[in-house]
């Protein structure tokens, strides 16, 4: 309903600039930063199918997933968090917990 909000909420990551060895964990951290209704909107060179089955089963449905475009030449997909309402997102980790505690994403910690 209100186009400029929801705008402001949309993050763009390009993953076509990252390390093929860093992409997922660097993925997996940006999604653990957003809240809730807050979208990413991931560009890459080809479709990312295997890291989208990561996605599902690591966040169980609280990531939304939907193309904005599907091209040889590009792949463009928004990321949109949705918590339900029984098991929310706290709204600051404590600093001990790096990338929010999901725990295999690479991320130190510290």
């Amino acid at each position: 309903m209100h186009p400029h909000a929801d705008e402001l909420s949309t993050f763009v990551f390009d993953a076509r600039g990252i390390a093929k060895r860093f992409r997922h964990a660097a993925i997996f951290g940006a999604l653990e930063a957003l809240n809730h209704g807050e979208r990413m909107r991931f560009v890459n060179d080809h479709d990312p199918l295997p890291l989208l089955g990561q996605i599902e089963q690591r966040y169980a449905g609280q990531v939304r997933i939907n193309y904005v475009e599907r091209s040889p030449q590009q792949v463009v997909i928004d990321f949109q968090i949705q918590v339900a309402d029984a098991d929310p997102v706290p709204a600051a980790a404590p600093a001990s917990s790096g990338c929010g505690g999901g725990g295999g994403c690479g991320c130190s910690g510290g």
